[in-house]
């Protein structure tokens, strides 16, 4: 009798263990609220790689950019429980959603069961070549003295908006916030002069900033940028309040059963930790520093409380 519990944890183990084969033949389709060539389109493309390992039938990634992310997590928050479907989600999906609309066409918490957390990245607040100031305080000193600044964002509600409301906010400055379709369309709009400013992420304004296009004055993340190591941290440039980052992780349906995800769980963690994987994602500004279901889960749940407050604090109104 004494050796019942251990067998059951060994054949626990080996279950856990198991390819993902084991419940599927199929292609998984990993959906995505992003359009081909962005950084977040980069991550999804390096784990269907990595993933393809472990799902020999295949991985293939489903471009559904559009409402904020919000046709993506719908497609997979209503697709079949059986493990084929899963969310490439981040911040704006899993956690800003509920405190930044007031109707979204699914619900974070209820109608997707966490797998792992992919991946990371920090922004870089950055300015027109040819804008005057070269850190962030010259920057808020010279807003102060202007009429409304103007800085793009890749859309309401999100991380990039809440950055330049806090900047603004806490400088004492009028900014108004641009929105833009998509993350080119609002780089082109600081290249060009359009904008005074826009929180962008790291995979995004590195180039520009690395060619002389455009300035960065300070970076959102605890530690400097690899890819901009001269860029103070926000905190460095006396505004820790601005503090964020983004980040991505992998989501299936609700129901799907717990066998199925401890098997996507082994087979994401697995992939994540592939050294070329890791290196190829770095040397693009992300982070790999992968988190299980329940730590994934766990971290959901801090942030979207998180965000409600950073919501709250800049008077923001949810959208309809």
């Amino acid at each position: 009798m004494a050796m019942m519990p251990i067998a059951r944890r060994a054949l626990l183990g080996s279950a856990l263990a198991l390819p993902a084969r084991a419940f599927t033949d199929r292609p998984i389709r990993l959906v995505l609220g992003f359009p081909p060539g962005t950084g977040p389109d980069l991550v999804a493309r390096q784990l269907a790689d990595g993933l393809r390992e472990a799902f020999p039938a295949g991985v293939v990634v489903d471009n559904r950019p559009g409402a904020g992310g919000h046709i993506a997590a719908q497609e997979v928050a209503r697709a079949a429980p059986d493990g084929t479907t899963l969310l490439l989600g981040e911040v704006g999906q899993l956690a800003m959603a509920p405190s930044t609309h007031a109707r979204i066409p699914y619900d974070p918490a209820r109608d997707f069961a966490p797998v792992a957390e992919a991946a990371s990245i920090d922004f870089a607040f950055v300015v027109p070549a040819a804008h005057p100031a070269n850190d962030l305080a010259g920057f808020v000193d010279g807003a102060r003295g202007q009429g409304q600044v103007f800085m793009a964002t890749f859309g309401a509600g999100t991380p990039g908006h809440f950055g330049a409301s806090l900047l603004a906010g806490g400088g004492r400055f009028d900014g108004e916030a641009v929105h833009f379709r998509s993350t080119g369309e609002a780089m082109t709009a600081v290249l060009n002069g359009q904008v005074q400013g826009m929180f962008g992420t790291i995979a995004l304004v590195a180039p520009h900033v690395q060619a002389g296009r455009v300035k960065a004055l300070a970076v959102t993340g605890g530690t400097r940028a690899a890819l901009l190591p001269a860029v103070p941290t926000v905190a460095e440039a006396g505004r820790p309040d601005l503090a964020f980052e983004a980040w991505f992780g992998l989501v299936a349906p609700a129901a799907t059963p717990a066998p199925v995800l401890a098997a996507l769980e082994a087979a994401a963690l697995r992939t994540l930790a592939n050294p070329q994987l890791r290196t190829r994602l770095q040397e693009t500004g992300f982070r790999v520093a992968p988190k299980g279901r329940a730590e994934f889960g766990a971290m959901i749940e801090a942030e979207t409380a998180r965000w409600a407050e950073v919501v709250r604090a800049t008077g923001f109104r949810a959208i309809e």
